[in-house]
């Protein structure tokens, strides 16, 4: 006769030591539908290489944490300023059975590099002259000049495989490589996956299914959260946090990013080549209001700088430019800018948290001191057209921006002279940027950056704000760790038991 409480116990013990049950699904929602399913085809962190990077590995995983960690790649090292050796995981294969190995690594990497056929990511590697495979789990990278930060932009560069992709078209289709595959996709409303059957890593999927759908309005995504009808939103309004804490299905907070916002100033179109207005400017502004007031204390004042501290570069020794209206006013006066006309302030639409109140908030502050601006609102396609392909950006603008690898590398080349996104031309700033990416060691690169940004802090070619709070808000059903890089994975949440 069978034991039936002992049989029930070893049942249960069975049950714990094989770990929690995943559960049946877990919903994130974006603002926005995925542009191509093409990993190299995209720079949309927060859009589309959030849903790809369930669907093709990289060398290299970034934490919640921001610490780089293995992924494919078990192993990397610097042989010396101009190679970078990698060790891959034995065995690893696509759903199809394409092998994940140097020689694939190798293809990819050709394929963003191919200068006959740009692709929008191989900006990223103009650096990559070649790879050199030593064995199917063994390769070296060979750049052209010091890449110090190459293992952190491999954190973003996923993995296709070269058969399939020569017989398919990786834009509207796909074949997993990770931990899971795409079993539904209706463009503009939703994308449905479940975990990949042949996934060769330790960690395996943590959900029956993950679906990414698509609610743009605001008071939408809160309202489907607080039901119950997704577990994870982000962009969530300060003034938001409270009510959704309050919901016995959700709760919601805030990180710092790793974004900057600021007033971006065209120092190439007059009076913003003036370096005591653009000043004047900085002292007008009251940033520690504007935490307070509009983020609820949850928006951290930039120190001068448009990096925040998770960046390798990041100054500490700066100070923000306190609020000193009468200061202002002395150095408008000592401009001699005439302040009889109106500058235009340029705002990309519905494109950072609660950009419109700041703008507002900004423009009232400015006009306080004497400082008359007109609002011109308009897409966030309009604005990119202005920034990048006409060069014609307004005077004042709103800008918040990031840089993927945490790197000051990245994000201080997007004010190097020569740069289209730079609008500011300062020759010794240029300087200590060439100084800090022609070398591997730590010490020189801090040394260079800290004396860009201390150079960036006087010159003052915007007006620096505060790192935008990466606000979001999570369903009872899962625990969550927030981030501030913009990634939104599945694989950084598991199921409540």
């Amino acid at each position: 006769m069978t034991n039936l409480p002992r049989l029930l116990a070893t049942t249960a013990l069975a049950a714990a030591l094989a770990g929690p049950a995943m559960a049946a699904d877990v919903t994130i929602a974006q603002t926005s539908a995925v542009n191509t399913l093409d990993p190299h085809g995209s720079a949309s962190v927060g859009i589309d290489l959030s849903v790809l990077s369930h669907i093709y590995p990289t060398l290299i995983l970034r934490e919640p944490s921001y610490e780089l960690v293995p992924s494919l790649a078990t192993s990397w090292e610097a042989v010396d300023d101009l190679t970078w050796k990698f060790t891959l995981t034995e065995g690893a294969a696509f759903a199809n059975g394409e092998p994940l190995d140097s020689e694939t690594v190798a293809w990819n990497i050709a394929r963003v590099t191919d200068a006959d056929n740009p692709m929008r990511i191989s900006s990223w590697f103009s650096q990559i002259e070649g790879v050199n495979v030593i064995s199917p789990t063994e390769f070296e990278i060979k750049t052209s000049s010091p890449y110090p930060a190459l293992p952190a932009q491999l954190s973003m560069f996923m993995l296709l495989p070269p058969k399939w992709a020569s017989e398919h078209d990786p834009v509207a289709e796909t074949m997993s490589g990770f931990k899971y595959t795409i079993t539904e996709n209706v463009p503009g409303d939703h994308i449905t996956m479940v975990p990949n059957e042949e996934f060769w890593g330790d960690t395996p999927a943590q959900f029956d299914s993950v679906t990414f759908r698509v609610i743009p309005e605001t008071a939408s995504r809160i309202a489907a959260l607080m039901a119950g009808e997704v577990d994870l939103i982000d962009t969530v309004p300060a003034s938001e946090i409270a009510r959704i804490d309050e919901s016995p299905n959700a709760s919601a907070g805030a990180v710092d990013s790793t974004r900057s916002v600021f007033i971006k100033f065209n120092t190439e179109k007059a009076p913003l080549d003036n370096k005591l207005f653009r000043q004047a400017l900085n002292y007008a502004v009251d940033k520690e209001l504007i935490a307070e007031a509009l983020f609820d204390g949850r928006a951290t004042v930039s120190n001068c700088q448009v990096m925040t501290p998770d960046y390798f570069g990041y100054n500490p020794d700066l100070e923000a430019y306190p609020y000193d209206p009468e200061k202002a006013k002395e150095l408008l006066a000592e401009s001699g800018v005439d302040l009889s006309e109106t500058f235009e302030f340029e705002l990309p639409s519905a494109t950072y948290l609660q950009g419109e109140e700041v703008t507002q908030a900004v423009a009232q502050m400015f006009a306080d001191v004497g400082v008359q601006t007109e609002i011109q609102a308009m897409e966030f396609g309009a604005y990119l057209d202005k920034y990048r392909k006409a060069h014609d950006l307004g005077r004042f603008s709103l800008l918040g921006q990031a840089w993927a690898t945490i790197d000051a590398d990245g994000l201080l080349t997007l004010f190097k002279p020569g740069n289209q996104y730079a609008y500011w031309n300062d020759a010794a700033f240029d300087e200590q940027l060439v100084a800090g990416i022609a070398t591997t060691d730590v010490s020189e690169r801090e040394a260079a950056y800290k004396k860009a940004t201390e150079i960036m802090c006087e010159e003052a070619p915007v007006v620096f704000l505060y790192a935008q709070p990466a606000t979001y808000g999570v369903s009872t059903r899962v625990t969550y760790q927030p981030r501030g890089d913009d990634w939104l994975r599945a694989f950084d949440m598991t199921p409540v038991e």
